[in-house]
């Protein structure tokens, strides 16, 4: 005769839930730092902010690797393409200042594709060389390039913002990236990172934690952008996990390794 299934009781119901919290809390946040967990968000998003801007320049520059190549093929000369692999070459190597001045004629010419590489590269070393406000100019020049392809101009605003961010009104931010902070654009977990930034800076936190909620459940965002996020979000306090259990699988945490598992400890 089979056994009738075991309805839990109350108890055991608060008890599981429990654990379940405490396994969430532990995956989110034993990265973040203590002063954090004690309630000191400003603090944090200062810091954060700073690594978060960091990371989206280095990003988007392998992702301006990606468009080059992309955009290599809508039939720039061979010329222009020896130019800029050259450029790219030298820039490898560690030779910034090399490859800047090998691209400026490139640059400043109208030829479509290449031309709009060629100032994407040389506002890119500008941004690494510590040169921010003319970074900060020719990445603008270049989005509002409205012969330069869709994709780099869209790219060349994040850079824009990624470059200028510690120095541009909230407001500023806001207004040019969110049109691109939309679920199902392609530059969306990127530009969303940093328009959540500027609402907390506003003192917006519900709208901040919204977006970084959605950030974090959006499956065309890099998993460390994500995780970022949810971080960001749990902290203002929006759930921002739709299965906890997934999340603890994927980050290798186990039910034995939780605290409320451990007894508390």
């Amino acid at each position: 005769m089979a056994k009738e299934p075991t309805i839990p009781t109350a108890a055991e119901r608060e008890e599981a839930a429990a654990r379940r919290k405490a396994a969430e809390e532990e995956a989110l946040l034993r990265e973040v730092d203590e002063a954090v967990r004690q309630g000191d968000l400003q603090s944090f998003a200062d810091n954060y902010g700073k690594q978060t801007v960091a990371g989206i320049v280095l990003l988007l520059a392998a992702f301006g690797g990606f468009l080059f190549w992309q955009n290599q093929q809508d039939g720039a000369r061979e010329v222009d393409s020896e130019t800029l692999v050259g450029a790219l070459d030298q820039v490898n190597a560690g030779n910034l200042q090399t490859g800047f001045d090998q691209l400026e004629t490139l640059a400043g010419e109208d030829k479509g594709a290449a031309s709009a590489n060629a100032q994407m590269l040389r506002a890119g070393i500008a941004s690494q060389e510590g040169r921010t406000d003319e970074a900060v100019a020719a990445f603008a020049e270049l989005a509002d390039n409205e012969k330069a392809p869709a994709e780099l101009r869209d790219l060349a605003r994040i850079r824009e913002v990624a470059a200028g961010f510690d120095t541009m009104d909230p407001a500023d931010v806001v207004a040019k990236l969110k049109p691109l902070a939309a679920p199902g654009n392609p530059f969306f977990g990127s530009a969303g990172e940093l328009v959540a930034m500027a609402y907390l800076e506003q003192g917006n936190d519900d709208e901040a934690g919204a977006l970084f909620a959605q950030i974090a459940k959006d499956e065309g965002t890099p998993e460390s952008l994500k995780s970022r996020a949810r971080q960001m979000a749990s902290l203002l306090g929006v759930d921002a996990i739709e299965d906890v259990d997934a999340l603890l699988e994927e980050q290798g945490v186990t039910e034995g390794d939780t605290p409320a598992a451990q007894g508390g400890e």
